[in-house]
């Protein structure tokens, strides 16, 4: 990727980026090409810059579903930084986001899950209520994350959702141990000594 590409996503710098397009229309063409490279929505993500990756997200939707050699999309990384406003404008454009499946499958869903972050938890139900159903490679849902985690607050938050919305039956699914979120409840809660 070109250097100043890359700065110019690093700073946010919108103007530095047209007169770059304006040097080379196929700048953001090339990158496409590369499977798994910090593309410049990657960057401004990473950074912070919201109206930088909103204005690549939009010229280049595509980007939005690429991994970075971390095997993070650019949701990821905005959900690492807590960064709900660039969260939601990201979802706004395409919602289905939240379904990317970034290394072991996890999601921008279970990353949330696994930081016990409620807003972005809601957030992202609310753009995409079947994200609920996604799974990472060992078969745990959101709601395993959260467990696992210790995040108690975050898992009440998906069982009062999973309640709301008549999709209870996500809370009988098993992971790779054989585990439902019940079950494992009590094995965090009540450890054997």
């Amino acid at each position: 990727m070109d250097p100043r590409l890359l700065n110019a996503a690093e700073d946010g710098d919108i103007d530095q980026f047209y007169v770059l397009v304006r040097e080379d229309p196929y700048l953001l063409e090339r990158i496409r090409d590369n499977p798994f490279l910090n593309t410049p929505l990657h960057t401004a993500a990473a950074a912070g810059h919201t109206h930088f990756a909103v204005e690549i997200a939009s010229l280049k939707p595509s980007f939005g579903r690429m991994l970075n050699p971390d095997g993070f999309s650019p949701l990821h990384l905005a959900v690492q930084n807590g960064n709900t406003k660039l969260v939601k404008r990201l979802l706004s454009i395409d919602n289905q986001l939240v379904r990317v499946q970034g290394k072991q499958r996890i999601t921008p869903l279970h990353y949330a899950a696994e930081l016990g972050n409620i807003d972005l938890l809601a957030e992202f139900l609310y753009f995409c209520p079947k994200s609920i159903e996604d799974l990472t490679i060992r078969c745990e849902t959101a709601l395993h994350i959260a467990v696992k985690n210790k995040k108690f607050k975050a898992f009440n938050f998906l069982i009062d959702w999973l309640q709301l919305t008549y999709k209870k039956d996500v809370l009988n699914w098993k992971d790779d141990d054989g585990n439902t979120v019940l079950h494992l409840q009590h094995i965090v809660t009540n450890p054997r000594w």
